[in-house]
């Protein structure tokens, strides 16, 4: 059994949490996000016209997102450049986004959506989903709920939020669960699972994870005023 979390935080509880507005000054909207040691940088550019052509939708803009981790965010060295596991997440992202996101006024347009991992210590894509939402407030697109995501599950039989690298790579067996929440309408726009776990078990993580998900949010805006009230 998983007796104590090697960080000596709580099983419910979630890593310190830091969040700034405006960090790339040439995108319409930018953001980094940072939960324990993994940071992600998210910067938005659009609405503008998509190219090539067929691809517009005349009624609604279409969203894209691009997820990248940058080589040095590790100690094993990434090779740079798309990979299947980066496509898998960029289309990850922009699903755990869209029901959020309201493109009706922004017909035949496209709004993209760039994350970058600087820094991983697991939890990266909810980290990128954290800061993308962040960046497409401040980029001024018109949204229904925030989105704020976060990693729980199972390490060595207990129940955890926000799980580590450490956790995730736990000899005796870990199930990594990252999930979004739109918090206001308390939806789920996101829910993956990767290992074993029952059914009172997901409950109990759903649970934990909206709760965390919560604290997120608070971040979050408070992110969001501290820029409007700066001017």
């Amino acid at each position: 059994m998983y007796g104590k979390r090697i960080d000596g935080r709580d099983f419910d509880e979630i890593r310190k949490i830091e969040a700034k507005i405006g960090i790339v000054k040439s995108a319409n909207g930018s953001a980094m996000f940072k939960i324990g040691d993994t940071i992600a940088i998210a910067a938005v550019r659009g609405p503008r016209d998509l190219y090539p052509k067929f691809m517009q939708n005349p009624k609604s803009g279409i969203l894209r997102c691009n997820y990248n981790m940058m080589s040095f965010s590790v100690d094993e060295r990434i090779r740079p450049g798309p990979s299947r596991r980066s496509r898998e997440i960029s289309l990850v992202t922009e699903n755990a986004l869209m029901p959020a996101v309201n493109l009706e006024e922004f017909p035949n347009a496209v709004v993209d959506v760039f994350v970058e991992i600087i820094q991983a210590d697991a939890g990266t894509r909810c980290a990128g989903i954290c800061a993308a939402s962040l960046a497409l407030a401040d980029a001024g697109i018109p949204m229904r709920d925030m989105v704020c995501a976060v990693s729980v599950g199972k390490v060595g039989g207990k129940i955890v939020a926000d799980i580590n690298k450490y956790e995730e790579d736990y000899e005796d067996g870990s199930t990594d669960m990252p999930v979004a929440f739109l918090p206001r309408r308390n939806e789920i726009s996101l829910l993956q699972l990767d290992g074993g776990i029952k059914k009172e078990e997901i409950i109990k993580a759903l649970e934990m994870a909206r709760k965390s998900c919560e604290k997120i949010l608070e971040v979050q805006r408070k992110a969001l005023m501290e820029k409007y009230q700066n001017g």
